[in-house]
């Protein structure tokens, strides 16, 4: 647990911009929350490692997104249905099942198409509010703990320096 929130700390004061790393959370929400073996996340990892976007960040927030999207998956379900059943859509949904590309996207499954929705429309508030909350971690908190004497302290003690080199 300790080491996850050095993991954490160390990638926000890092020398990354701020919206890399709120790419890379905002991709790992995609991943996280959808099935793994679905198409879309193809194209999360080929724009993963396409773009200059913080790894560190996407695994630990993938694994977060991970296991929130197993707690949220009768939500999923329930949201998924809801538009795979809506009477308005029925005819484009069988044109996309007749299609064999869009078979292969899964968006017939409830929770595919529910976790996807919920992705999609999470994304951009996502990034947005994580690019603001950087900005403000790295103008306010991280100057704030670099002035602040137990800092100092801590970084100047071989003892913790050992500690923190340990556990990595």
């Amino acid at each position: 647990m300790i080491t996850q929130i050095l993991k954490i700390l160390r990638v926000l004061a890092s020398e990354d911009s701020p919206m890399q790393i709120s790419m890379a959370i905002a991709l790992a929400l995609v991943m996280g929350l959808t099935p793994l073996f679905s198409l879309h996340n193809l194209l999360v990892l080929i724009i993963l490692l396409s773009f200059r976007i913080n790894l560190g960040a996407f695994l630990l927030a993938w694994a977060f997104f991970s296991g929130l999207a197993y707690l949220l998956d009768p939500m999923f379900h329930n949201l998924g249905m809801t538009i795979l059943q809506h009477s308005a859509l029925q005819n484009m949904w069988t044109e996309m099942y007749n299609s064999a590309f869009w078979r292969l996207t899964s968006f017939n499954n409830t929770i595919v198409m529910g976790s996807f929705v919920a992705a999609m429309l999470a994304f951009i508030p996502m990034l947005l509010i994580l690019n603001f909350l950087i900005r403000r971690y790295r103008s306010h908190v991280l100057v704030f703990l670099k002035k602040s004497k137990l800092v100092t302290w801590m970084q100047s003690s071989r003892m913790i320096t050992r500690i923190t080199s340990a556990m990595e």
